[in-house]
């Protein structure tokens, strides 16, 4: 288990073929690689989360329980086949595009659970919930079903808090200490799925 690219965004519009209903909206959502298997660059995280990136809207990503985003890289195949099939889309996203930090090998829904703490060399990380995706997302994927298929397909990721500070890179190992294991990332994807 490790991570395999870690992503930054500053905050920008959503608009046009972006956005479904063709209004302006600010993101940070718009994630590109700054630390990468092929280039490992060494990315400082903080108790907000990684520097260099940015969030419009802090009751959805942000603040201390939400400072980093991780999503499983093994779910990049799903969205790519979806979009294709969907969009038409010409190039397949990357890692980054779905909006996390850590893009992750070797991790699903299942087998993460709230409250587990991720030792990262000197940084400690702790599992607090799931992603619950909302029209920012269907406008980043330019496509309406978007947030639809992340809950159905429960492929949602899960965000992060940071318990110890320090620097992190593409390449480094990801340690699990397990925590109560009462509820896994799955299991609150469920129950979000039955209230829609």
């Amino acid at each position: 288990m490790r991570i395999i690219s870690i992503s930054v965004a500053t905050v920008s519009p959503l608009f046009g073929i972006d956005h479904p209903d063709y209004k302006t909206v600010n993101s940070g959502i718009k994630k590109l690689p700054v630390s990468t298997l092929e280039k490992p660059e060494s990315i400082k995280v903080t108790k907000l989360g990684l520097v260099g990136d940015e969030q419009a809207d802090f009751s959805v990503h942000g603040g201390l329980e939400k400072a980093i985003y991780a999503y499983p890289s093994e779910h990049y195949p799903f969205w790519n086949e979806l979009l294709d099939r969907e969009t038409k889309r010409s190039a397949p996203i990357g890692f980054g595009f779905v909006g996390e930090n850590l893009s992750v090998e070797g991790f699903s829904e299942a087998d993460v659970w709230v409250g587990d703490i991720w030792k990262i060399g000197e940084v400690e990380l702790q599992v607090t919930k799931l992603r619950e995706p909302c029209f920012k997302f269907n406008a980043r994927m330019a496509y309406k079903g978007s947030s639809k298929a992340m809950i159905q397909s429960g492929k949602s990721g899960w965000y992060l808090q940071v318990n110890q500070v320090g620097h992190i890179q593409a390449g480094d190992i990801i340690t699990v200490i397990p925590g109560r294991r009462e509820t896994s990332i799955k299991m609150q994807n469920s129950f979000l799925l039955r209230k829609d």
